[in-house]
Parts: structure tokens; sequence; C-alpha cells
């Protein structure tokens, strides 16, 4: 209301300058042709003037469109084309959302070509396709998702990654997304997919190499990231030592998280590892430090396989006992170290308290094994058929006396 009350005001103090203007400038206009004279005022003359200049800017003007009319009409059609091109892909989208996977390919297929996005039709189209069961179908449009817009090549390569990992086509997954973290290393959906594609395929080298990138970005939770990382070691070691790689065994555990080394089943694990590549001393000094750091049963029956040093052995776990003297592991392992130092009668000692503490075939086989070896058959054949009973696990072989032992 303010800006047409301005508008008027201004129109009349310009018109009333005008006027008087008029008023206090005459004059008048003559042309004269031949023996035809038109006279006119000035100020007359200079309205028909503006007036004719104004009809003629206005021919001229549709005189150059109807120069070009059907350029006009193609373009008047692009455009028409083009609007009822997004109406098609925006009703595709929505049955694409809905689950309706015939009607988005229909739609989605159907206006891309005239769409100013023909990217995201065919792409979406070769979902719909593909949830339909038409990978082929879905293969070429994504080929023509490709040509059809440029630098598309990453956008393409996502979806066709994700599509193979759906079709348990994992390796050529991989393949794809390898070459596409080549492109953008740090890409957080080229890093998701990789995690599934290295999960599927047991690429366990690759997960341990992607998941700091997982965890920097935020890509997977702690508690995945535990259970992950814990996964990958315990599959790379076995590795090792399926190849008898026990140099690379050592590398990885150098190299694995602190939070790690204290999980039991790795110790052991490794543990074995170096035994069978000739390191039971290491494999000892492991284990005791475990101990030191998380008393475990398992480590401690594990120690009592060991043969390192045997009379060190014997030392350090008879310190053990001093602090723990009822725990029936520690006893058990510290009657097979009494064994490997032939303290048979020290032995006998700790199996028959270890199976005080909890009645154990184990320990009434060992005991049953010593007995028969130190000829006291009676008392053997007593402990064998109590370990008949309770016995659930064969035995390892460890020294036993002669029958002559005193």
């Amino acid at each position: 209301m303010r800006k047409l009350i301005l508008f008027i005001v201004v129109g009349l103090a310009a018109g009333a300058l005008i006027g008087q203007l008029m008023m206090s400038t005459p004059g008048y206009i003559l042309i004269r042709v031949g023996d035809i004279s038109l006279q006119t005022s000035f100020w007359f003359g200079m309205l028909l003037l503006f007036a004719l200049f104004l009809v003629l800017h206005f021919v001229l003007r549709l005189l150059w469109r109807l120069r070009r009319p059907v350029s006009r009409m193609k373009l008047w059609n692009a455009r028409t084309r083009n609007r009822q091109a997004m109406h098609r892909t925006v009703k595709g989208l929505v049955a694409l959302a809905e689950g309706r996977w015939k009607r988005a390919e229909q739609s989605l297929t159907r206006s891309a070509e005239d769409s100013s996005t023909p990217l995201v039709n065919y792409l979406s189209a070769a979902l719909a396709a593909h949830y339909q069961g038409r990978h082929e179908q879905a293969d070429e449009l994504l080929k023509k998702a490709h040509h059809s817009t440029e630098g598309a090549d990453s956008a393409v390569g996502l979806v066709q990654a994700q599509l193979m990992l759906d079709r348990q086509q994992s390796e050529q997954a991989l393949a794809i997304l390898t070459r596409l973290q080549t492109q953008m290393p740090e890409h957080p959906q080229v890093l998701k997919l990789l995690k599934q594609a290295y999960l599927n395929v047991e690429d366990w080298e690759g997960m341990r190499q992607l998941l700091p990138k997982l965890e920097r970005h935020d890509l997977i939770s702690e508690e995945e990231r535990k259970t992950l990382e814990r996964r990958t070691y315990q599959a790379l070691l076995t590795q090792a030592d399926q190849q008898k790689d026990y140099e690379r065994a050592r590398t990885l555990w150098a190299g694995m998280p602190e939070t790690l080394k204290g999980d039991v089943d790795l110790v052991l694990l490794q543990a074995a590892i170096l035994e069978r590549g000739n390191d039971a001393g290491e494999a000892e000094s492991m284990i005791r430090q475990s101990l030191r750091n998380r008393w475990d049963s398992r480590l401690v029956a594990h120690y009592g396989l060991l043969s390192v040093e045997p009379e060190r052995q014997l030392v350090t776990a008879e310190k053990w006992l001093q602090e723990r003297p009822n725990d029936p592991e520690l006893l058990m392992t510290l009657g097979r170290l009494s064994l490997r130092n032939a303290y048979w009668g020290k032995a006998q000692e700790y199996f028959e308290a270890s199976h005080r503490q909890r009645p154990s075939g184990v320990a009434c086989a060992e005991l049953a094994r010593l007995y028969a070896s130190l000829g006291q058959h009676s008392k053997s054949q007593h402990y064998y058929r109590k370990s008949v009973e309770l016995l659930d696990r064969s035995l390892p072989a460890l020294p036993q006396p002669s029958e002559h032992t005193s």
C-alpha cells in the first residue's frame, strides 16, 4: 500500500513538472515533403516519435522471433517433456520407497531420457530391477547410468558393488570397491561396503588394515570393533600357524592392540604357535606374564604342559600356590611339573590335593598312571576306576618313573 501511494505521488509530481516544462518551453515541429507539410507542437511531436519508436521496437522483436519458430517450438516441447519427466521420476521414486519395484522401474526408465537427472533415474531403476531378481536388466541400467552423466563412475560403482554383495558375488564387489578406494581412500560408504566384502571373502588382512579407518570415521560401534578386531587377529594367527609362518605370527602379535594381548584364547593360540615354532621359552614367558596380569585356569593348565626349565617352572608355580593354596588347576599343574622334575612323591601329593579340592577324572587318571609306574597296582586300579567315571579328555604324554624306582 505504501509503495502504491508513493508511486502515485511521484507520478503526479512528474506530470506537474512536465506540464510546467511544456508551458514554459513552447515550440513546434514542421515536416515538409514536396508540396505536403505537417506541423505540430514540439511536445506532441516528441510524444509521437516516442510512440513510433515503441511500435517499431516491438515489431522488430516479433520478426526476430519468427525467424526461428521451429527451434522455439522445440525448446517449448523440451521444457514440457522435462516437466513431465520430473513428474514421472517423482512417482517412480515414491514407488521405489514403497517397494513397488515393477512400477518404479517402469516410471524411472521411461522418464530417464527426458529427465534433467538421468543418473538418478537409471540408478534407482537398477535397484528396482535388482529387487525383482532381474539382475541382467539391472546391470544394463547401470551401464546406461554410467554413460548418461560424466563423472558418474563413483556413484555407479558404489551401487554396483552393493548389488553384487546382495547377490553374494563378493569377489567381484571387492574388486570394484578396491578400485574405488584407490580413488577415494576415505569415502565412508566405500569403507562400509569394504567391511562387508572382507567379511564375506574372509580377507582378514584387508580387515586388519580397514579397522582403523572405520574407527576414525565413526563407522563402527565400539562393541563391533572389539568383536571384529578379536576375530580378525585370531583368524590371521590361525592362518600363520597353518602355513607354518611363525615369524608372521610374531609380527602379528607385536602389532596387536594391547587390549587383545590379554585375551586368554589369543594367548593360548599364540603360545601353541610358538611351541610349534620351537620357541617354548617365549611361550612360557608370555603365559607367565599373562598370569601376572590376569589369573586364568586355562593359562595355568597350559603352563603345566610346557617343558622349558622344569625346575624354575616348579619354583614359580609354588610361589603362586602361596597366594592360591586351594586352586585345583594350579595343584594339577604343580603335579605335572613335579613329574617333569622326577619328584614322584611330590607329584602324588599335588595330584591328590587337586582331586580333593575338585574331583576330576584327569587328576584320577594322573594318579592311576603314577601309581602303576611305581608298582602300586591296587591304588592304580582304584584311581583308574574313578577316572573312568570322571575323565572327559585324553591325557598329555608326560615322563613316568620306572617300576623299580624307589
